[in-house]
């Protein structure tokens, strides 16, 4: 049976008005190297529309995912703060200046681990599957899930065609990181595919497992994904991130291999028994009449420790509509010049990749994120992208509205002591209330209930 046309969106993270260098990741090298320096949030949200209206303009489908409240006063009226909202900000800045900082984290613009999402042409139901990542790793995520199914909620309304489901438990036993360690393989979008998880070590199984920095996705965790989407075990695999990757600095699977229809693009060290993963992938993908492509950079060309810095694989695969496969990476590639090396060589060796973007997204990437940690990857056939709430598709309208709409409401400067400021809290609703309107979501924030 033909496949009916389907496209991949890219639904990016409008950074929030509150994007600062607080340090909270453990086991993000970026995120720790630039703690407490000073943040700008306007260029940072400025950085990050101006990539969605560029690969909007080049043809591919773009979204928008709203910003979250932040700071988040319930999470502070939750450890024991009271009082009115300025009096809760105040004591915390007083009594633990780290559960402000958590509490005013605008990590919600890297959308890659909002959620795992399933397209209908994989799933038991026929619907597209969200299930919001738990982030039960670090606090300062594990509190976004709740206000993500919100906005996921109102942009994708229409049951029919849409399961939104909730958080798996926010246990470490099923830490879940959401898209940042998923991938899908396809010949075309709407295909059936293979889907492919990646975790950092079992809770309950045996295996290797990071000794410097935690693993934060557990395989029980992308076990009980599949399930919830209803996928079958002849389209799954699921295969452990090195554990010595893990300790240089590689938290998530994006930032050492990405994948898009029929590419796998990543480093050589990036899976336990990589060649069996292969073989997996190639095995379930054949099955289905579908081609498979690993291309592996080697440690001798592009060290762990270069694409740590330099965020190479926490790029975006493309396929635009004239067929060719396009890779967005972030202008860090292009000061590494082993990583920059790589990028050159790319033509000569006839790869399936035909064209290299750079994007200047220097913002996100003190803070440990690159392109690929920006966006939701959501596969859509023609009704179901008729079915999304049509006012978050990136065009010249939306873009012109938006960038009025960051100079309006956003800093251009904001240290780690500024989030004690009580107007900075005003200022990021003022903000969030006018952005529901532009952008048609209703009433999905606290203070707007």
């Amino acid at each position: 049976m033909q496949a009916s046309k389907a496209y991949e969106a890219n639904f990016d993270g409008l950074v929030g008005p509150t994007h600062n260098y607080a340090g909270l990741s453990f086991g993000n090298v970026a995120s720790r190297s630039n703690e407490k320096s000073v943040a700008n949030p306007k260029a940072a949200a400025k950085q990050g529309l101006r990539k969605m209206k560029r690969l909007a303009d080049l043809g591919f489908q773009q979204g928008v995912l709203p910003p979250l409240e932040r700071p988040s006063i319930r999470l502070l009226r939750d450890v024991g703060f009271s009082g009115d909202d300025a009096s809760v900000i105040a004591r915390a800045a007083r009594e633990a200046p780290e559960l402000l900082a958590a509490a005013s984290s605008a990590s919600a613009m890297w959308t890659a681990n909002a959620a795992t999402v399933s397209p209908s042409a994989d799933t038991e139901d026929g619907r597209v599957h969200f299930t919001p990542a738990n982030l039960a790793a670090k606090l300062h995520r594990a509190i976004e899930h709740g206000e993500t199914r919100r906005s996921l909620g109102a942009i994708f309304a229409d049951e029919a065609r849409f399961r939104i489901h909730h958080a798996l438990p926010g246990t470490p036993a099923l830490g879940d990181e959401g898209a940042a360690n998923h991938t899908r393989f396809a010949r075309e979008y709407g295909e059936k595919g293979v889907e492919f998880f990646v975790y950092g070590k079992s809770e309950y199984g045996q295996g290797p497992q990071p000794q410097r920095y935690p693993a934060r996705q557990t395989l029980e965790a992308s076990r009980a994904v599949a399930r919830l989407h209803g996928l079958s075990n002849d389209a799954t695999v699921f295969a452990q991130q090195s554990p010595d990757v893990i300790d240089a600095g590689v938290f998530h699977n994006d930032v050492i291999a990405v994948g898009n229809r029929t590419t796998l693009f990543c480093h050589e060290r990036a899976f336990v028994d990589q060649h069996k993963v292969y073989d997996e992938l190639r095995t379930k993908l054949d099955a289905l009449g579908t081609p498979f492509t690993a291309l592996e950079v080697p440690e001798s060309e592009v060290s762990v420790e270069d694409a740590v810095s330099s965020y190479l694989f926490n790029s975006q695969l493309l396929s635009s509509t004239d067929g060719r496969q396009l890779l967005i990476v972030p202008q860090e590639c292009r000061e590494n010049a082993r990583v920059a090396a790589y990028l050159d060589s790319l033509a000569s060796r006839k790869t399936p990749i035909d064209e290299v973007l750079v994007f200047d997204l220097r913002e996100s990437m003190k803070n440990g994120g690159g392109p690929a940690c920006l966006r939701l990857r959501v596969v859509l056939d023609e009704a179901e992208r008729a079915a999304v709430n049509a006012r978050v598709w990136m065009n010249d309208a939306l873009f012109t509205q938006l960038d009025a709409w960051i100079d309006r409401h956003y800093r251009d400067r904001l240290a780690p002591a500024d989030l004690a400021d009580p107007k900075l809290l005003a200022e990021s609703r003022a903000a969030l209330d006018e952005l529901t309107t532009i952008l048609g979501l209703g009433a999905v924030y606290d203070f707007q209930r």
